[in-house]
């Protein structure tokens, strides 16, 4: 069997399993397997493939790898969906007290119930989403 289809086998394998872990260092050790293969490829010598397999996984792994890691962990900036109704303005259609009412937000009419039981916003009024829980918006009157 050729070389070159063996390093790219191991490429595949190590492939198949970044697939599994999400480490992105078997990722990278995939690459320096397919490039070794390419250079097998062409005929390079077997020391030689091993000298191309550690140099592309040693700054693969030392220099990509963080810059991956780190585009990958950052917070999520934008919101989305309801999450993106929690802190927002809200008109209360009808009155809002602890057991329910309705209010409109961003120009959709929800159900609501006030964050303090024991509160009645009248119809009229501003309010604050504080949370959303299923299709009800949880709310809170402004000052």
């Amino acid at each position: 069997m050729d070389l070159w289809l063996i390093w790219l086998m191991i490429a595949a394998v190590l492939a198949v399993a970044e697939i599994f872990t999400l480490t992105a260092a078997l990722g990278l050790l995939s690459v320096a397997a397919l490039v070794t293969a390419g250079s097998a490829a062409v005929g390079l010598p077997v020391p030689l493939q091993f000298l191309v397999f550690a140099t592309v996984s040693t700054v693969t792994v030392l220099f990509v790898r963080p810059i991956a890691l780190r585009h990958v962990l950052q917070p999520q900036t934008a919101r989305f969906g309801v999450d993106a109704l929690v802190g927002k303005a809200a008109h209360v259609v009808s009155e809002v007290t602890g057991q329910g009412g309705r209010v409109r937000i961003d120009g959709e009419e929800w159900t609501a119930r006030a964050y303090d039981e024991t509160l009645v916003i009248p119809a009229g009024k501003t309010v604050d989403v504080i949370e959303i829980s299923g299709a009800t918006a949880i709310v809170y009157p402004r000052d």
